[in-house]
């Protein structure tokens, strides 16, 4: 009887795998270069810079300048990687091992959130790939505000008091940096043309990134104005005899004397006082003799008088006839 070969020979099959095995393996090995480079071909870059935190153990806190800000790469699919939310891509550098001062580098590190959850293929690199920062004690400290002002108020006023509410904020910080800080300003104020008292709501500057002022940064200014007052001396004025009888003559001691006024600016010297601005009221003399008047200024109301010099004087009064018929031999 002759053998039925079986229909199925499973030696012969593996005998046709087996020939020119590495021709077979190059080929596959050339088409998984060729799909992965073809699906990397179709992937795109996207570019954005992102905060940078760092993470501490609550006792530190940076003591050096560090960057704020990393550059960050997303690579995927374009469909997949634009609508990525910036927001969903934490940065930070984890120190929170350390619990000493001193300079420590550490790589920075990036958490998926959101929108970034589930995206494959993403790929997310940052530059720079390493930050070294200083750390440093933290302490916290009272600071008192001090306002800082821009522009003139209106010509003739000042501004005579003001108040900050708070008057002091507290600030975290270093300890190197922490022990040579006395006082924050605010951002400025405008005086430009006011005359009149005024509150704004300004925000406290802070300069140095690596303090942070607890609270919401900000504080009321009330400021009060008032006209400028103006002190101003006259001297060498005429002192002038008024309200005495016709019958009677007055000799004063003294013929001149100086005053000392305060008013609002513009008005107080634009005043030029006249001959009779000084005088002596001689209305109650009624008899001869010899009399100690208190010297009388006349100025415009709105004026106050501080003094004048001097404040009394002596006068002679005599009649008339009597001085005439003294005259004569």
């Amino acid at each position: 009887m002759t053998e039925k070969k079986p229909f199925w020979d499973g030696r012969k099959i593996l005998a046709k795998i087996a020939a020119n095995w590495h021709v077979k393996a190059l080929s596959v090995a050339l088409a998984v270069i060729l799909f992965v480079f073809h699906r990397t071909s179709l992937l795109e870059n996207r570019f954005f810079s992102a905060p940078l935190r760092i993470e501490l153990n609550g006792s530190l806190v940076p003591a050096s300048s560090y960057p704020r800000m990393v550059r960050i790469t997303l690579r995927g699919e374009a469909n997949s990687i634009y609508p990525i939310l910036e927001d969903d891509i934490d940065v930070y550098l984890d120190l929170t091992r350390h619990t000493t001062e001193g300079t420590y580098r550490a790589p920075v590190q990036v958490r998926r959130e959101g929108t970034a959850l589930g995206v494959d293929p993403l790929e997310i690199s940052v530059d720079p790939p390493e930050v070294s920062v200083e750390l440093d004690r933290k302490i916290s400290k009272y600071v008192p505000l001090t306002p800082s002002f821009q522009g003139e108020l209106a010509e003739g006023y000042e501004l005579v008091s003001y108040t900050l509410t708070p008057t002091q904020v507290v600030v975290d910080g270093p300890l190197r940096l922490m022990s040579g800080l006395s006082e924050l300003s605010t951002d400025f104020i405008e005086l430009g043309g006011r005359s009149e008292d005024f509150t704004a709501t300004v925000h406290i500057m802070n300069r140095d990134p690596l303090l942070v002022i607890r609270g919401d940064g900000i504080t009321e200014f009330r400021g009060l104005v008032r006209r400028y007052i103006m002190i101003r001396s006259f001297e060498g004025l005429p002192i002038g005899i008024r309200g005495l009888n016709e019958d009677f003559e007055g000799i004063p001691a003294v013929e001149t004397g100086n005053i000392r006024i305060q008013g609002h600016q513009s008005e107080i010297e634009a005043f030029e006082p006249g001959r009779d601005t000084l005088y002596l009221d001689c209305s109650g003399i009624t008899e001869s003799g010899v009399y100690t008047l208190q010297v009388q200024a006349e100025i415009p109301q709105e004026f106050t008088l501080i003094r004048s010099d001097p404040s009394y004087v002596i006068v002679r009064a005599a009649l008339r006839d009597e001085n005439d018929a003294g005259e004569q031999p």
